[in-house]
C-alpha cells in the first residue's frame, strides 16, 4: 500500500536543521521534520536543581526539558500551559530530559541546570522525536558556549550524540516517520531513542488496536536504526563542518 505522500516504508519525510536559530539563547535549532516545526533553545542556569542542591551536588549539573504545543500548532487552538502542564506534556518533556541526560556526562557541566526548551510551532506527528533531534543540537552548541568562556574542564561533556523518530505499523506495513495521517490509524506506534553508536535510549511502543510480534518488532527496531542513522549523521554534519544549516538530500 503506497505511503500518502509517496515515501518509501524506509525513508524519512524531509528534514532541516537550522542552528543558532534564536539570539539569546546559549543553543538554539529549528528544526523541520515534513511539517512539523520545532523550535528548541538550551539556556544555562548557574545553579543545580533544588533536589541537587539539597543533597550536595558535589561539581555535578542536570539537563533538563520542558514542552509545549504553541497555540496555532495545530488545527485546533492549543491552550499555553499557565499553571499546571497536562499529563501527556509532562510525560514528553520528562522522555526529552532522559534522552538529552544519556548523551551528557553531568559530571562534567559544573554544578548549573541546562534548561532545553523545545516548541512546537507546527505539529503533523513525532513532535517528541523532533524535539529529542533538535533538543541535542540546541544542547551541544550551550555546552561549546560554556567551553568558549572557559567554564568547562578538560573533558568536554558530552559522551555521544542522541537522535529519536518514530516507527509504526500502518495497514499492515512497517514504515519509518509517521506524519499525523498515518500515527493517528496506526495499529503500533512507537518511539526509539537511539545514540550515535547504534544503542537505545528508550523505546516506547503501543499496540493501539491490538498485540504485534516478536517481528514486528524486531523490523520497527530495524527502521528506527536506519531513521536514527541518518539523523545523527545530519546532526554530525552540522558540526563537523560548522554549518548553519543542513538539510537531508544535500
Amino acid at each position: 500500500m503506497a505511503r500518502p505522500d509517496g515515501r518509501a516504508n524506509d525513508q524519512l519525510r524531509p528534514v532541516e536543521i537550522v542552528r543558532r536559530y534564536t539570539k539569546f539563547a546559549a543553543g538554539s535549532a529549528l528544526i523541520s521534520i515534513g511539517d512539523t516545526k520545532v523550535i528548541c533553545t538550551a539556556q544555562i542556569d548557574d545553579r543545580p536543581p533544588r533536589f541537587m542542591q539539597d543533597e550536595g551536588a558535589r561539581g555535578r549539573g542536570w539537563v533538563t526539558a520542558e514542552y509545549e504545543m504553541l497555540p496555532g500548532s495545530t488545527p485546533d487552538r492549543s491552550q499555553r500551559s499557565r499553571t499546571r502542564i497536562g499529563g501527556r506534556t509532562s510525560e514528553i518533556q520528562r522522555l526529552i530530559g532522559r534522552a538529552l541526560r544519556a548523551a551528557t556526562d553531568t559530571n562534567q557541566i559544573g554544578e548549573r541546570t541546562i534548561w532545553v526548551d523545545c516548541d512546537v510551532i507546527q505539529a503533523d506527528g513525532g513532535t517528541r522525536c523532533a524535539s529529542i533531534t533538535g533538543g541535542f543540537v540546541a544542547l551541544m552548541d550551550a555546552l561549546r558556549t560554556l567551553e568558549a568562556d572557559g567554564k568547562l574542564g578538560d573533558v568536554f561533556p558530552i559522551k555521544d550524540y542522541v537522535a529519536a523518530v518514530s516507527v509504526g505499523v500502518v495497514g499492515g506495513n512497517s514504515v519509518l516517520d509517521l506524519p499525523y495521517v498515518e500515527d493517528s490509524k496506526a495499529e503500533v506506534d512507537m518511539n526509539v531513542i537511539m545514540n550515535g553508536a547504534g544503542e537505545f535510549v528508550e523505546v516506547q511502543g503501543t499496540g493501539e488496536e491490538g498485540t504485534f510480534s516478536r517481528d514486528q518488532m524486531n523490523a520497527l527496531l530495524d527502521l528506527a536504526t536506519v531513521g536514527n542513522h541518518r539523523l545523527i549523521s545530519l546532526q554530525k554534519k552540522l558540526f563537523d563542518e560548522d554549518l548553519d544549516v543542513v538539510r537531508s538530500g544535500d
